[in-house]
């Protein structure tokens, strides 16, 4: 393999794993400071502290692989949080679970209505829904955080079993569940079929509404498992939880290698990012870095991934 040939793969795996280079870079760093960051408890913490937006980002790589994108999920989170805590007082816990988690799916079936069976823009959709929930949430807790009075509850999101937090297992359960549905089964083949060239799907023979709909309401059913155990883990719900988190979520997807353009991408690249945003949170506080500069920081990390994934889909438009 000659230098140009190597050259041109190692670019190639640059542009399909964008937050690779960016996480090596900062495990090599870390390597050079006299922190605690190679510690068991802190690499566990940082993996814990990033599980609800990773979660998140499970559901929300269908729709964007699918050809589109969910910006309602900060709502969905902060509804199902609350009313996972506000249902206990009429009904047990579980089935107040259960109710939070099926309102998050009836609001991805209602989001896949307007922007799958009406052909509507899911960016400006599904923002004005995570707008529409959040002013729910608020009304629903006037405003103020809703602490829950039940141990049980707050024990799902702070336990530990075998010594591994509870949070971090169902993240886990959760990549092995989502990576294998879009690598193994028929569905996962057809949303990338989908996101790759719509009209070729429709007349390849595919469902195209009823599969891409479908994504959507996954998608709303994971914000909603995210949202009760967001809520379990800081035994309160609150409306401004999700104010910026449908943005993060969907960067980091991106950041990782899933596509806004759709069909390419998948559920580890998705969590290559979201934990490459974890590890930055993690490294900056571990510096002492000023929360200004961190949202700075942050902030060009995310413009520069992005503008790689244009100039990479620019350099295969012109190849073709």
């Amino acid at each position: 393999m000659d230098r140009t040939t190597r050259s041109s793969a190692l670019f190639g795996i640059l542009t399909r794993q964008k937050a690779l280079p960016f996480i090596i870079i900062m495990l090599v760093g870390m390597l050079f400071t006299k922190t605690g960051f190679y510690t068991p408890y802190n690499l566990l913490d940082m993996l814990n502290s990033s599980s609800i937006l990773l979660i998140l980002s499970f559901g929300v790589t269908l729709t964007i692989i699918a050809g589109g994108c969910d910006l309602s999920i900060g709502g969905i989170l902060v509804v199902s949080g609350v009313l996972s805590i506000k249902l206990q007082s009429v009904m047990p816990m579980w089935p107040a679970i259960f109710c939070a988690i099926v309102f998050g799916v009836v609001v991805g079936f209602v989001n896949g209505f307007l922007v799958v069976h009406q052909r509507t823009e899911a960016f400006i959709i599904t923002l004005g829904m995570g707008l529409l929930l959040t002013g729910v949430a608020q009304q629903l807790t006037d405003a103020h955080p809703l602490p829950s009075s039940n141990p049980d509850f707050m024990m799902i999101g702070n336990g530990y079993l075998l010594g591994v937090p509870n949070l971090v297992i169902i993240t886990i359960v959760c990549f092995i569940i989502f990576a294998w549905l879009m690598r193994y089964t028929q569905f996962g083949r057809n949303l990338y079929a989908i996101g790759g060239d719509y009209e070729v799907a429709r007349y390849s023979g595919i469902n195209v509404i009823r599969t891409k709909w479908l994504a959507f309401v996954i998608s709303g059913g994971t914000a909603a498992l995210a949202g009760f155990l967001l809520s379990s883990k800081l035994n309160t719900g609150s409306a401004i939880y999700g104010d910026l988190t449908a943005l993060v979520v969907n960067c980091g997807v991106v950041v990782g290698g899933t596509s806004f353009a759709g069909g390419i991408g998948g559920i580890p690249q998705s969590a290559l990012g979201l934990l490459a945003f974890g590890m930055l949170d993690n490294v900056m506080n571990m510096l002492n870095i000023t929360s200004y500069y961190q949202i700075l920081l942050k902030g060009t990390v995310i413009v520069a991934i992005i503008w790689l994934d244009c100039f990479a889909q620019k350099r295969k438009r012109e190849l073709v």
